[in-house]
């Protein structure tokens, strides 16, 4: 018997790995969230999913998870370690520099979207316990989400960046007073006020431990860590931290994660929180992945479709309602139109932690399985949405706010001819043109960037603001009549529509495009370009140029074995012919093309 249920066991184990290990690559090359491919999997490997047919299909026992309290307890670290990197991002200047916006926006988004939730859902006919207990989760955002679709995006540092890190660090700050209110509600002996004294007494108490012996102790131990100069113990100490304030905080009837947020906290002033991000990152990814999946495994669609109406009504109206909130807020605290629309449409969906509330309020017996399984639904849905809303975003935020932000922004390409278009005015884009100035090469250079171009024609350069794809703007900086077009930008799906818009106007035009790898520039040749420069092939071709000239070798020879080996791999990129495959655009470019 125990041999089975080891075997189980590491049955259960095997599809989990087998998800990370060859569904989430397949996921994050299809350019989806690793958040939507881990809920997709525990749909479809869970007991709800492919599980329940291992009666008829018993082979499909290896491929399923059989019981999800095999990978439970591993999946509630994940939170656990989540919540601990969020802390370790919470100094107090960072805090202090965000107050106005995290504090003020923030908060307010979260008080008043989950009031008008509650309000809403008590009018459903649900309890009062139950209209606020969905009224706090549904109020939240996926902070994996949002986050991944701006970084990948390169726009953390934008007006939406900041304004979506504000509200989303403002809601994780809103998790842990949510998570202490559910455990009251959940308490079963005496009165709910007793209970919350009780609660109110025991958390300050474990906080309280927990910030004095962070204090006193946590510095002096990771400095006798690093002496040692091994990677291994610190590692084993920092998930000793980690795991140890969690269990002190579960001593007190508390969320462990509560206990690793104040340890994160503490550890976020010390000269030892990079080291410990670089612990935590890789483990957090995996151990949060494997939340997402058990929360997956909760979740029985067909049950749901009894409401095949209903439920694509409450996720569109979830959004709306959330943007709507938002979108107000945002402009009273002095957020452009433009990021306050995008920011609102980014923050309506779900969001992670709301998974950690409902299914704690479930096992306490405070919301029934119905109502779960359908919040449940409902924000997976809404979060499945996001990159999707992100799209949409992009594409009504030009007709809404139309105004450069400032007077340099208005100025409009020359006329030109037999001149260069370098699309991005970042680092890369810069180093373009001054070689091209150096030349005396007559140049364009454009960027949708604000500070980028305002910086730019302060030093007197041919920069102008504007979006690449769009082919009026492209007219205007001459692409009928220039040259060439260099695309020095880093995004790939931007890259694609700059290259095809182009090479649709102007067939015979030369288009000199980066590309991230070799790959890339495989898929550039394929849709018009004339010559793709791969990032990390060049970069290895100057490091090896730089090593042959350290040895001593003659200059001429190693220039003349450097070009002849540049030729070889253009040639072998150069496989597929260059063809011309205009097509509609299905993806909108950044708000931010600067190359970093």
């Amino acid at each position: 018997m125990s041999a089975s249920i080891n075997m189980q066991a590491y049955s259960d184990a095997l599809v989990v790995l087998g998800t990370a290990g060859i569904i989430i690559p397949m996921v994050h090359a299809w350019g989806l969230s690793p958040v939507l491919g881990w809920l997709g999997a525990g749909i479809l490997l869970g007991p709800l999913g492919l599980g329940s047919f291992i009666p008829e299909a018993p082979f499909l026992y290896w491929f399923t998870v059989v019981d999800p309290s095999h990978i439970s307890g591993f999946a509630d670290l994940g939170v656990v370690f989540l919540l601990f990197l969020i802390g370790l991002e919470l100094s107090y200047e960072r805090l202090v520099a965000m107050r106005r916006l995290v504090f003020g926006l923030g908060g307010l988004q979260v008080l008043i979207t989950a009031a008008i939730i509650a309000v809403i859902v008590k009018g459903l006919g649900y309890s009062g316990v139950v209209a606020a207990v969905l009224g706090g989760c549904l109020a939240l955002s996926s902070t994996a989400i949002v986050l991944e679709v701006l970084s990948r995006q390169n726009r953390l540092r934008t007006s939406t960046g900041m304004t979506s890190f504000s509200i989303l660090l403002a809601q994780d700050l809103a998790v842990i007073p949510m998570l202490i209110f559910v455990s009251i509600l959940g308490s079963h002996g005496g009165s709910v006020i007793e209970t919350a004294e009780r609660a109110v007494v025991h958390a300050l108490a474990a906080i309280a431990i927990i910030i004095f012996v962070g204090r006193a102790f946590l510095r002096p131990l990771f400095r006798q860590v690093a002496r040692t100069k091994s990677r291994d113990l610190f590692i084993a100490a920092t998930l000793f931290v980690i795991v140890g304030t969690g269990v002190v905080a579960a001593l007190a009837n508390l969320s462990m994660a509560l206990g690793a947020f104040v340890a994160g906290v503490l550890l976020a002033e010390t000269e030892y929180r990079h080291a410990i991000e670089t612990v935590v990152e890789p483990v957090k990814g995996l151990l949060l992945g494997m939340f997402f999946f058990t929360v997956g495994m909760g979740i029985d669609f067909r049950e749901l479709l009894h409401w095949p109406i209903w439920l694509p009504a409450c996720v569109v109206g979830l959004i709306a309602l959330k943007a709507a909130i938002l979108i107000p807020l945002a402009r009273a605290f002095g957020v452009p139109w433009a990021a306050a629309i995008e920011s609102g449409l980014l923050m309506g969906p779900g969001g992670e932690f709301a998974f950690v509330g409902i299914t704690l309020a479930a096992s306490l017996g405070v919301i029934n399985s119905d109502a779960s399984s359908f919040s449940l639904a409902l924000t997976s849905l809404t979060m499945a949405l996001i990159p999707l809303l992100s799209i949409l975003a992009n594409r009504i935020t030009p007709l809404v706010d139309q105004r450069p932000p400032n007077p340099a922004l208005t100025a409009q390409p020359e006329p030109r001819a037999h001149h260069a278009i370098v699309v991005g005015y970042g680092r890369v884009g810069r180093l373009v043109c001054d070689m091209m100035g150096k030349h005396d090469v007559p140049y364009t250079a454009t960027d949708y960037d604000t500070a980028a171009v305002t910086q730019g024609r302060t030093l007197g350069h041919s920069v102008y603001y504007g979006n690449a794809i769009n082919p009026p703007f492209l007219k205007a900086c001459g692409v009928m009549e220039a040259s060439v077009v260099v695309v020095t930008i880093h995004i790939k799906p931007t890259i694609d529509e700059i290259v095809q818009e182009v090479r649709r106007l102007r067939p015979d035009i030369p288009i000199i495009s980066r590309a991230t790898d070799a790959d890339h520039a495989r898929h550039l040749y394929t849709i018009g370009v004339t010559d793709a420069v791969p990032a990390v092939i060049e970069a290895s071709l100057q490091l090896a140029e730089s090593a042959l000239l350290s040895l001593g070798l003659p200059a001429d020879a190693v220039n003349e074995t450097v070009q002849a080996r540049r030729n070889e791999v253009r040639a072998e990129l150069q496989k597929h012919p260059i063809v011309a495959r205009p097509r509609a655009a299905d993806t909108v470019p950044a708000e931010r093309t600067e190359v970093v």
